[in-house]
């Protein structure tokens, strides 16, 4: 069973998050609520998250300021935010939201199938990740624990190799389609440039599953990070 993606809401009015489950709920991934920036601040501590949605009007610690910490610390500073807003204060407060690390800036009142498109965007993205990072980690299996009792790496290397292939090819064909996609609907310069890295970590990993095959002359090829 494929694991679902959790996305943060955080607004401190429960009626907008409301608004928000009901609009994600047909992408049928986990909604956590968080009614401050403090509080979304503990859900980061703990869980992992495709997305953020967070609103910039909150008393005490704002959008701004929750979105700071949340850059400012290595586990959850590529998660992408989206910045929610009800107010424009024009160009310079749409640049304070970039520059505090936003992905996106959308003002309410919002279309709530632009704002659905957005999100499943990322949670795309996120799952191409995770699914890399399981390939990754099979492959460092098969390397560091050859012939281990009870593990993956007991099964024959070629016959391993070649499930490895498998596995990443599927992954590849399915970042392939995401990377049209995201072409076709002219879609943010983030979302791209995400997708974009998404390419790199899967030509990396293709390359060392390469290496290991019969007669390429490298039995030792080291696994990418994929960090």
């Amino acid at each position: 069973m494929v694991q679902k993606a959790k996305i943060l809401l955080v607004d401190d009015r429960p009626e907008n998050l409301l608004a928000l489950e009901a609009i994600l709920s047909a992408l049928d991934q986990t909604l956590v609520r968080a009614s401050s920036g403090e509080e979304a601040l503990k859900a980061l501590l703990t869980d992992d998250f495709a997305v953020i949605l967070l609103d910039v009007q909150m008393p005490g610690m704002d959008g701004f300021e929750t979105a700071a910490h949340i850059k400012r610390r290595e586990r959850t500073r590529d998660i992408p935010i989206i910045f929610l807003t009800a107010i424009n204060h024009g160009p310079h407060h749409t640049f304070r939201g970039y520059a505090a690390g936003a992905v996106d800036y959308i003002s309410k009142p919002f279309d709530p199938w632009v704002l659905r498109a957005k999100v499943s965007v990322f949670v795309e993205l996120y799952m191409k990740n995770c699914q890399l990072r399981e390939q990754a980690a099979l492959l460092r299996l098969q390397l560091e624990g050859g012939g281990k009792s009870g593990s993956v790496a007991t099964k024959e290397p070629a016959g391993l190799l070649a499930e490895l292939s498998a596995r990443l090819a599927a992954v590849e064909e399915q970042a392939e389609a995401l990377s049209k996609q995201l072409d076709d609907e002219s879609a943010d310069a983030a979302a791209v440039a995400t997708a974009a890295h998404l390419e790199r970590k899967l030509t990396g990993l293709r390359r060392a599953l390469d290496a290991l095959e019969p007669g390429s002359g490298n039995g030792s090829a080291s696994v990418p990070s994929q960090n």
